[in-house]
């Protein structure tokens, strides 16, 4: 498992996962190497609009097109900071491709063309990322708390929310409530 790269994957928390932040939640993995991992949580939106954050740092709506999405929960790490999963890549001052077709990008341009309407047609917006040291994850793989599979862009821009991970689920072919809470040893 030394050379897994999960970058562009899904993990499915197991049921056991009783962390309340990633109990029953779909991760977005942006980034995985011998550094870490970074993810987006993408399904757990928080009581909040898009035109309610654009509201907050300032930036005038000109374009309803995104202002009714919500929010999201995006981890636990920063909290306080905006993270924009996107298609398409775009240019951004701060910017990470994924991969050809979707990118993460931190910097406030890419919230201000969206108050202007002339953002990124698919988006997700959320508060704070999942990140896991050197190693972290691989072990958490080890101990069966995730189940990975390779992502796909529509799970993340064009499902609701709350269809995300049973459609994730769907990828691996399996049904969540048929998985136990515990591991089984034989």
């Amino acid at each position: 498992m030394k050379n897994v790269n999960l970058t562009d994957h899904f993990l499915i928390a197991m049921p056991a996962m009783t962390d309340p932040y990633f109990a029953k939640s779909l991760t977005y993995v942006c980034e995985h190497s011998e550094q870490g991992a970074l993810g987006v949580v993408i399904n757990k939106p928080i009581e909040m609009t898009m035109k309610m954050l654009l509201d907050q740092v300032g930036i005038e709506l000109e374009s309803e097109q995104h202002a009714e999405e919500l929010v999201h929960f995006g981890g636990p790490v920063q909290m306080d900071r905006g993270f924009v999963l996107h298609q398409p890549v775009g240019e951004w001052m701060s910017t990470m491709a994924v991969n050809e077709s979707v990118a993460l990008t931190t910097s406030k341009d890419i919230l201000e063309a969206v108050g202007r309407g002339q953002g990124p047609y698919k988006l997700l917006v959320s508060l704070g990322y999942a990140g896991w040291a050197a190693g972290q994850l691989e072990q958490e793989l080890a101990q069966n708390a995730w189940l990975t599979v390779p992502a796909s862009a529509a799970i993340i821009f064009d499902l609701p929310w709350e269809q995300r991970l049973p459609a994730a689920m769907q990828l691996l072919g399996v049904d969540l409530a048929s998985l136990a809470d515990e591991a089984g040893h034989a």
